[in-house]
């Protein structure tokens, strides 16, 4: 019973706070609004609906399954120790595999350093055994007040790195900023018009983290987004209008003019966010 009321607790914090798909996105940095508009790559048809946003890590560390106890009926055991280095093969398998990277998903928001997560470990292990260490009833209404300290560590963290590469990117060949922060870099010139605050814009894009994570991609789609200029992130608003049709461009988002403290499931709140875009098409409303 412990077991699953942990499980629970972190399978809501994965579930329920609101997080939105790419798709989702705030309403513009100077006027946060309850509810937010589609995002700077929410694209108008659900043919090209952006995908939602998956963590990043590089490879999420396994849960190891639960040792023998004395009483093996109340206890799941594991027929190798190497268990974590094999490749999941059955459905159940697999399906069993994703519960985990959802639960490490939920944890994402504690910034859990690798001794910690080994506790995370020895918690499954003796709750399968029916043996746990602590009071659950006691410790878990201690689980926001460090989820909030946590993610204040986060923020403090991610903004100074994103203002270091801000800095380092304004200082690039090329590079122009706008009065708001946005830094552009015109890769490709386009010709004919530019768009207009009001227009729709055809583009394909490519989403990254300031270390090169890709977090959404219309190429990996294989099909453009369309959206319009007033229904985006204002990097995005102020950056298109520098484009022409048939150009490439690169645009260097500070935090406030993107997803801000908030940031979204895989974009960690205070990130500056790098965007390659392809402007194919400008239409009217």
């Amino acid at each position: 019973m412990l077991m699953w009321r942990f499980f629970a607790v972190t399978w809501l914090a994965y579930w329920l706070p609101g997080d939105s798909l790419l798709g989702q996105a705030p309403a513009p940095a100077a006027k946060p609004s309850a509810n937010p508009k589609p995002a700077a790559v929410a694209p108008r048809s659900a043919a090209s609906k952006a995908v939602p946003l998956k963590p990043s890590p590089s490879k999420p560390t396994g849960l190891t399954k639960p040792v023998a106890a004395s009483k093996p009926s109340s206890v799941v055991t594991t027929a190798s120790h190497n268990r974590p280095h094999q490749t999941p093969n059955t459905d159940d398998e697999k399906t069993i595999y994703a519960l985990g990277l959802s639960l490490y998903r939920s944890l994402g928001a504690f910034d859990l350093s690798p001794s910690e997560l080994e506790w995370i470990k020895q918690a499954l292990t003796d709750a399968a055994a029916g043996a746990p260490r602590v009071d659950f009833n006691e410790w878990a209404p201690r689980f926001q007040t460090l989820a909030q300290a946590r993610a204040a560590r986060i923020l403090e963290r991610e903004k100074a790195a994103s203002q270091a590469f801000l800095e380092k990117e304004a200082a690039q060949a090329g590079a122009q900023k706008t009065e708001s922060g946005a830094i552009f870099f015109d890769l490709v010139p386009g010709a004919g018009p530019s768009p207009k605050a009001t227009d729709i814009v055809k583009v394909h894009y490519r989403g990254t983290l300031i270390n090169g994570t890709e977090f959404d991609s219309s190429y990996k789609r294989n099909q453009p987004a369309e959206f319009p200029l007033t229904g985006v992130i204002r990097c995005w608003t102020e950056g298109l209008q520098k484009m022409k049709i048939g150009g490439k461009a690169r645009l260097v988002c500070p935090a406030e003019l993107a997803y801000g403290d908030q940031g979204r499931p895989s974009i960690p709140p205070g990130s500056a966010l790098i965007f390659e875009v392809e402007l194919l098409g400008i239409s009217t409303p």
